[in-house]
């Protein structure tokens, strides 16, 4: 038996050898095949803070066909669109320093939280490709050297990762 063992190995190693490998991965396959232009639809606002409308849709512009490997189009051409809306912007102070007595606290730390609807709809169909009702991001900054300008930044540039990463979860 041990004889017939040492002759067939060598067989199904060439056989695997030869067969190559079927499974392959490639970087921005997150969408159907049929599904090759996007349309990225300004966000409704529904926060006090309108710049995060023009914020968040050019860092998504700049982000998510690239990331998909998708084209920029139209929404009346596109196979698919992104919209969505920013339900909430928060600015807070998770980390400070108690005063003495009477004294202020001193703030350390603010953050950015940024709380976002997303859907992503394919056209052809009008079926939902990707939804997520509910992102939420956070934006750390630090009080003495840096602005909250730096967490919005930060709170957006993970609001685009998470919606990247979302689309492709499914594919």
């Amino acid at each position: 038996m041990a004889h017939g063992c040492r002759e067939i190995f060598p067989i199904l190693l060439a056989g695997l050898l030869l067969s190559g490998c079927v499974y392959g991965f490639q970087a921005g396959a997150g969408f159907p095949g049929y599904v090759r232009t996007v349309a990225i639809l300004p966000f409704e606002n529904e926060t006090n803070r309108p710049e995060l409308t023009d914020e968040v849709f050019i860092n998504l512009l700049r982000e998510f066909p690239r990331s998909q490997g998708l084209q920029p189009a139209g929404e009346e051409v596109a196979d698919a669109v992104v919209r969505g809306k920013i339900r909430r912007y928060d600015l807070s102070t998770p980390s400070y320093r108690p005063g003495a007595a009477g004294d202020t606290p001193q703030v350390l730390q603010r953050q950015v939280t940024l709380v976002v609807e997303v859907q992503i709809i394919n056209l052809v169909d009008n079926a939902i490709l990707w939804e997520n009702p509910g992102i939420s991001v956070i934006g750390q900054y630090l009080e003495e050297t840096e602005s909250e300008d730096v967490g919005r930044a930060l709170a957006i540039e993970l609001l685009i990762q998470r919606i990247v990463d979302g689309a492709q979860e499914n594919w």
